[in-house]
């Protein structure tokens, strides 16, 4: 590898799709090692994508995971409102195995043994590994709401947060409720997945309920003391767009169901009482993070080292997106797992071949949200290593807040929705 090539991997951190027309860097060390990718979320697949293309699709790369096609929680709160289908945020992994050559098992992983260094399919398979990145996602805490387990069983309350059927469900008990029904979502204290998706949904559902329903009402029901992403833009539009249909109460937080009579019950206040209930937990990395040990962080998430996201407790396993104890500022959400995945990916392969990794990354963020069906808000920020306290910091100056919802950031976040799918698993 010559010195402009050892240079460019060095400093690039993400976006570096023109890697993979370099022919010659691959050391005979990374061809012989095997990595293993759990989880085909935005961390996962976009982390086995790159680790082929910074390889020059020399890297042994498996991809596990257990669901056919890719679904997008980003634009899934369309869906609940029901003005998409399931298909317009489903993705297939064809072009992850035809294009990219990574192997791909639908299965999921009942057990990491760090020290053999295996991981153990549900199906009985066990696969030996040189380096594992994990994207595990999100586990919801059923058990932190006294009843919420037995009632998000029985259907009573929906959770939708991890884009699936509920995502429908939720949307079909929508279009169920009466006009002059009460739709409550209910938010966690952070940190949680996506910051301000519980406002897009809140928005998105009055939305539909000011054309189809408009008797009806939405409480937000939030456990934080306010609104955590683009509250004053939120805010605006509620008071100009839905006045007297969405109806905000912070520092509520609910301590338990009643699932006969579709009650709330809150640590101080009243109990609330909804037809519709989408209740979401408090949340912690994906459940086979936690079995292996690796949530070292207040036993909720991973501690990992920033260069090269690998998890503190085990050597040789790197955990990407929501899964991890964020940097400050740093939010759980889609784009940031692509980012992180990049990051690590570049680490990955620079220390299969004993190459430098490299010492300052920098990593975005872009989160779009719409206010309507034809208006959006938009928050960005730029996040730079910092070797002395070991973190990535927000950048003064870079990135930002949208003035005012639009129409044409609705067109943008659509099109940042459609380049990150491709990004991901084009």
């Amino acid at each position: 590898m010559n010195n402009s090539r050892r240079h460019f991997l060095a400093h690039s951190a993400a976006g570096l799709s023109l890697l993979g027309g370099f022919s010659s860097f691959a050391q005979a060390s990374l061809g012989k090692a095997q990595i293993l990718v759990i989880g085909g979320g935005f961390g996962g697949a976009t982390a086995a994508k790159y680790l082929r293309l910074f390889s020059n699709n020399t890297a042994n790369v498996i991809l596990i995971e257990p669901n056919a096609s890719f679904l997008s929680c980003p634009m899934s709160n369309f869906v609940v409102a029901g003005m998409r289908t399931m298909a317009d945020i489903t993705s297939p992994y064809e072009g992850l195995t035809k294009h990219h050559g990574i192997k791909l098992i639908r299965d999921s992983v009942s057990a990491i043994d760090p020290d053999k260094k295996t991981v153990k399919l549900s199906s009985g398979s066990v696969l030996s590994y040189d380096k594992v990145v994990l994207s595990p996602g999100i586990s919801l805490m059923m058990n932190s709401i006294e009843g919420l387990a037995k009632a998000n069983q029985a259907g009573v309350t929906l959770q939708a947060w991890k884009a699936g059927p509920e995502t429908l469900m939720l949307y079909k008990q929508l279009a169920a409720m009466r006009d002059g029904g009460v739709f409550a979502i209910s938010i966690p204290e952070a940190p949680y997945r996506c910051p301000p998706g519980p406002y897009e949904r809140a928005s998105l559902v009055a939305n539909y309920l000011k054309q189809h329903k408009p008797k009806s009402k939405v409480l937000i029901l939030d456990a934080n003391q306010d609104i955590t992403s683009k509250g004053a833009l939120f805010k605006k539009a509620w008071a100009e767009q839905y006045s007297g249909l969405i109806e905000y109460f912070p520092s509520h937080n609910v301590a338990g169901v009643d699932a006969k009579t579709k009650t709330l019950r809150f640590e101080v206040q009243d109990d609330v009482r909804a037809d519709v209930l989408n209740v979401l937990p408090a949340m912690s990395a994906g459940e086979i993070a936690i079995k292996t040990g690796l949530a070292n962080a207040n036993g909720r998430w991973v501690n990992v080292d920033f260069l090269n996201f690998e998890a503190t407790a085990a050597k040789d396993i790197h955990v990407l997106g929501d899964a991890i104890q964020t940097a400050p500022l740093m939010p759980k959400s889609g784009h940031m797992a692509n980012q992180h995945a990049k990051v690590a990916a570049a680490a990955i392969i620079a220390q299969l071949n004993d190459w430098p990794i490299n010492p300052a990354p920098v990593v975005n963020n872009t989160c779009y949200s719409f206010v309507n069906e034809h208006a959006a808000v938009h928050v960005a920020s730029v996040h730079q290593y910092d070797a002395q306290a070991k973190t990535f910091k927000s950048v003064p100056g870079a990135g930002g807040l949208s003035s005012e919802s639009s129409n044409t950031e609705a067109s943008y976040a659509w099109g940042w929705a459609h380049n990150i799918w491709a990004d991901t698993l084009a």
